[in-house]
């Protein structure tokens, strides 16, 4: 279980990548668009995560 805590958290790290990466794009001819769309991919997906491992856990403890 202490696994997927890791893995909630390296989802935030990612996002923070990619959020780096769509500022310093901001005024470039590609635009920062696909990198600010997959922070925020990210930080869905570590909420999503740390809400489905607590009614995991809540499930177990029952």
């Amino acid at each position: 279980m202490k696994i997927l805590q890791l893995f909630q958290y390296a989802y935030l790290a990612i996002a923070v990548l990619f959020l780096y990466k769509g500022i310093s794009e901001w005024n470039t001819e590609k635009g920062p668009y696909l990198s600010l769309f997959f922070a925020a991919l990210a930080v869905f997906m570590f909420f999503f995560r740390k809400r489905y491992a607590k009614k995991f856990q809540d499930r177990n403890n029952q």
